[in-house]
């Protein structure tokens, strides 16, 4: 057996491939009242377990690996998955293709064709499992899910590690011990009514007390830890053994919704393999989900990906710098590590918020935990960036917060180009290495009074007991 291997993330499911067409209709077909599409494009991409494991290994560096069947079209196949480790059972028949017709991104038909015979689990795909750091079950219903064996050794690691399962009408049901369940609002309802007595008043009272309900109903009824009960728009509601949360989604213009439900458990799958408590990776996820969604979905997948999704709590710091360009306003950026807020930060972050004036905007740059530990010490930051950033956007004076991980901020200074960028009363602006790059396109460098005495480094030598005396005073981020 496989050693196992804390960082890996071992995807499970059943893979299928995605075709779409892309076209205009200008006619009608003569002899039937049927659009006629002038295809102009085609685009085939995994779909299934395989859409799910590639969008988890285009978030991560962490090795990801695909558990699936495959068939006559296996070679094909792997070569959609590029970047993803695939460890497939080989069957007779070809992969379950579904073919979409679009017009003005409008889908006008789907055509389903293709199917794979039965074949049991090999030795290979069980140790995958069982060498999973994290294991994402990516449920579609086409048997694999079903096989005893498979379901032996998925339950032996819901003892041990982290299991998402993302389930399917058709598929088997979770295993009992799993760390997470998300299906959607309708998935949910069809579970419980299945399973438990229902009706329509259980759900008169709408969001977010019906999916709580439900998600209790089938943390109880199948042993899980957790169900998270997504509903597009309206976000996830999670209940878990302590209670409910609910987390909102960003509202998404546009964009098509296919593949948001993978995005979804892929990014649950990452943030737990980073460490993430479940409701925090709950919150990641719906925010990954509804910028998926925005960018164009699944048909955009051979677009440019960001390499992080924005958290619900950080607007687009493009979008913020780009509004307040075009309205003539002024940009304003300061920056920094921001570990343990103080009053130090309060005082800089307000005396810049007054440099950008009632239109402008301030956007803060801050340190990645890597640039951290790099400049202060492996034990810092006490902090992870997920939370300094979501408690800095929660202030009144900050209207964006961009994480850059380099040890000094020009890389990001140069991408945003401030008006104004702002540092402690503590530096000499005139030696900062930023200075000139700056100056370069006409922004300007500014010191703001320096709070002395206030910092996290001394914050931390009090929490600690040892003699503040004996810290390096300052005042700055």
């Amino acid at each position: 057996m496989s050693p196992r291997t804390r960082s890996s993330i071992v995807v499970v499911g059943d893979c299928l491939r995605d075709v779409d067409v892309f076209g205009a209709v200008e006619r009608l077909c003569p002899d039937a009242p049927a659009p006629v599409l002038a295809a102009a494009q085609r685009r085939e991409r995994p779909g299934g377990a395989g859409l799910t494991a590639l969008l988890a290994a285009r978030s991560t560096r962490r090795p990801v690996r695909l558990a699936t069947v495959l068939g006559s079209d296996a070679d094909a196949m792997r070569e959609l998955l590029a970047g993803v480790d695939v460890i497939a059972v080989e069957t007779g028949g070809t992969t379950p293709t579904k073919t979409r017709m679009l017009a003005d991104d409008r889908v006008l038909l789907r055509l389903d064709e293709g199917g794979l015979e039965p074949c049991a689990a090999s030795r290979e795909l069980l140790d995958a499992i069982a060498g999973a750091g994290v294991v994402l079950v990516s449920d579609y219903g086409r048997g694999i899910t079903a096989d005893p064996a498979v379901r032996a050794a998925l339950t032996e690691a819901a003892g041990r590690v982290p299991v998402v399962w993302d389930p399917h009408p058709h598929g088997a049901p979770p295993v009992p011990g799993a760390t997470l369940v998300t299906p959607n609002l309708s998935e949910a309802r069809g579970y419980v009514r299945d399973l438990l007595s229902y009706s329509s008043e259980d759900h008169a009272h709408g969001f977010p007390h019906e999916p709580a309900a439900l998600g209790e109903a089938l943390r109880a009824q199948w042993g899980v830890d957790a169900v998270a009960v997504t509903a597009g728009r309206d976000g996830a509601v999670l209940r878990g053994a302590t209670g409910t949360s609910v987390t909102p989604a960003t509202l998404a213009r546009g964009g098509d919704p296919c593949g948001a439900g993978d995005r979804f458990a892929a990014s649950v799958a990452v943030a737990l393999a980073d460490g993430s408590a479940v409701d925090d990776a709950v919150r990641t996820a719906v925010a990954a989900a509804a910028a998926f969604v925005a960018a164009g979905g699944a048909a955009a997948l051979d677009d440019a990906e960001p390499e992080k999704p924005e958290s619900p709590h950080e607007p687009a710091t493009t979008d913020v710098v780009a509004d307040a360009r075009a309205r003539g306003a002024t940009v304003v950026a300061t920056g920094g590590c921001f570990d343990l807020l103080h009053a130090g930060h309060a005082r800089t972050l307000a005396a810049a918020r007054r440099l950008a004036g009632e239109d402008g905007v301030l956007v803060v740059c801050l340190n990645s935990d890597a640039s951290v530990r790099r400049l202060k010490g492996p034990d810092r930051p006490v902090v992870t960036e997920a939370d300094r950033a979501e408690m800095l956007a929660a202030l009144a004076a900050v209207d964006a917060v961009e994480v850059f991980d380099e040890d000094d901020p020009r890389a990001v200074l140069d991408r945003l180009r401030p008006d104004v960028w702002v540092k402690g009363g503590d530096y000499a602006t005139d030696e900062l290495l930023e200075t000139p790059l700056v100056r370069s396109w006409g922004g300007e460098v500014v010191a703001v009074p320096y709070h002395a005495g206030r910092s996290s480094t001394r914050l931390l030598a009090r929490l600690e007991n040892e003699t503040p005396d004996a810290v390096p005073s300052g005042g700055t981020p």
